[in-house]
């Protein structure tokens, strides 16, 4: 029996649109924050960030973001160079806590034999899922030098009762 060449065939491919590419991560991300518990562990999302071709031309690349708790409160920090609380919105709905934020800019250059005009636009959005027994109604956030700091205090403890188990009459 001889060596007989194999022939090698490939599907054809078709290259993943930015939507589609958006899909994955959102869900991946949802996946990672639901694995993780949301605070309970560090967010697997920000995986993603080291890989700046998901970003698209109409899409900020997701911002990094820590997450640091104490005794009286958790804290959001996210890294928005360029952003002021004008282009920032934190908005809260149950018990998840949403940022989202666009940057538009725009620049024209006249020289001599020369004109050049340049826009870019940019949105992002990234949610997270709240811990039980914080206080909603006192959750506050401001833009410091492009840095967005969220302050979630925490509430009372949850009481802890055992309940008394009594057989069925």
């Amino acid at each position: 029996m001889a060596n007989e060449p194999v022939e090698v065939k490939k599907a054809p491919s078709t290259p993943a649109t930015p939507d589609a590419w958006r899909a994955l991560r959102s869900e991946m991300e949802r996946l990672f924050d639901r694995f993780a518990g949301g605070f309970g562990a560090p967010s697997f999302g920000r995986v993603f960030e080291m890989f700046p071709s998901f970003a698209t031309a109409t899409s900020l690349p997701v911002p990094a973001v820590d997450i640091t708790e104490d005794d009286a409160a958790y804290k959001i920090t996210a890294e928005l160079p360029g952003l002021t609380e004008k282009d920032v919105e934190v908005s809260l709905s149950d018990d998840g806590l949403t940022i989202k934020g666009e940057k538009s800019a725009e620049s024209e250059k006249k020289e001599k034999n020369c004109y050049l005009s340049e826009r870019s636009y940019g949105a992002f959005e990234r949610s997270f899922t709240l811990p039980s027994g914080v206080q909603a109604d006192k959750i506050a956030a401001s833009v410091t030098n492009g840095v967005l700091t969220v302050t979630i205090p925490k509430g009372a403890a949850a009481t802890k009762k055992t309940i008394e188990v009594k057989a069925a009459a």
